[in-house]
């Protein structure tokens, strides 16, 4: 090697190391700017409601106590919320895949006649909707209202979900496959539950995922249509605990010296609910995702590098 060709080496290799640190500190910021919210959240819901009210709480827990979440799990109606949240979840997330799968499947078949009417009927039904007063209309005509089956029938089926797992279709699963099974004497049936469900458990788990975090964090669609507090989903338990707690008045003209303490204290322990709330919403769900974790980076790469 020339005295010219180390030189540049040598000049490659700092440029180089000189991106990395560059890179790694960036890297390393915007981690931080990600991570430290969801930190401070704990923090905050274990910290002194007083200290938490102060600005006191920075980097670790000032006065450490449970006082928000016992007062938060003293709240009977979030036990039926969770109970209900976990019903929508788990069968609104196995009826989506009920939808989504097959179909899925079928439009990713090149043999199958009329698959581009289909699809651009599905995506057209993207863009235009009905809007939200005619969709209220359509529930209550059909009997949803203050239903249970509100949260688990309307809007089952994403079409931009079903893009995706179309996609992994046609691109993870061979027609060769598909042809040899036909040769054996397999149905369309078997081919689809026997050698291309088995095939396809990355996208499963993503679609599982996103369908799932979508029923746990749904809330607006249970604001519209149920009245009854007893099939509330978590998410509406959960904003009425915030709300009560915020609406403390505090009369001074009227109220003793202790009840002016205790109106007090119940204030600033509102603070801290409100990230005792947080914590309690999404632990369920931060606790799933190491789960599918390797489904889910497998799943969005294949989908979206062969797409």
């Amino acid at each position: 090697m020339s005295v010219k060709q180390r030189n540049t080496k040598i000049r490659q290799t700092r440029v180089d190391a000189i991106f990395d640190v560059i890179n790694y500190t960036l890297i390393t910021l915007v981690v931080l700017v990600c991570i430290y919210p969801l930190y401070y959240t704990v923090i905050a819901s274990f910290s002194d409601p007083l200290e938490v009210t102060r600005g006191n709480v920075t980097v670790w827990i000032k006065g450490f106590t449970f006082d928000s979440y016992k007062t938060v799990f003293d709240y009977k109606p979030l036990w039926r919320g969770y109970r209900n949240t976990i019903i929508y979840t788990v069968v609104g997330t196995a009826y989506n895949l009920f939808l989504l799968l097959p179909a899925s499947y079928a439009l990713s078949r090149k043999e199958v006649k009329g698959r581009g009417l289909l699809m651009g009927i599905f995506v057209f039904t993207m863009y235009f909707g009905g809007g939200m007063i005619p969709t209220y209309l359509n529930m209550k005509n059909l009997g949803l209202l203050d239903s249970m089956l509100v949260m688990i029938l309307p809007g089952a089926f994403s079409v931009y979900n079903m893009i995706i797992t179309r996609t992994f279709f046609a691109t993870s699963f061979p027609n060769e496959l598909a042809e040899a099974a036909r040769i054996d004497g397999a149905g369309e049936a078997r081919i689809f539950f026997q050698l291309a469900l088995p095939l396809s458990t990355a996208i499963i788990g993503v679609m599982a995922l996103y369908h799932a975090v979508g029923h746990w964090n749904s809330y607006f669609s249970a604001l519209l249509y149920l009245s009854d507090t007893k099939k509330y989903p978590l998410q509406l338990v959960l904003r009425e605990v915030l709300m009560q707690d915020n609406g403390i008045a505090i009369n001074m003209d009227s109220m003793t010296t202790e009840e002016l303490m205790d109106a007090a204290r119940r204030q600033r322990l509102a603070e801290t609910m409100k990230y005792s709330v947080i914590f309690i919403a999404n632990a369920p769900v931060l606790a799933l995702y190491p789960f599918v974790q390797k489904y889910f980076t497998k799943g969005v790469m294949i989908g979206s590098v062969k797409g």
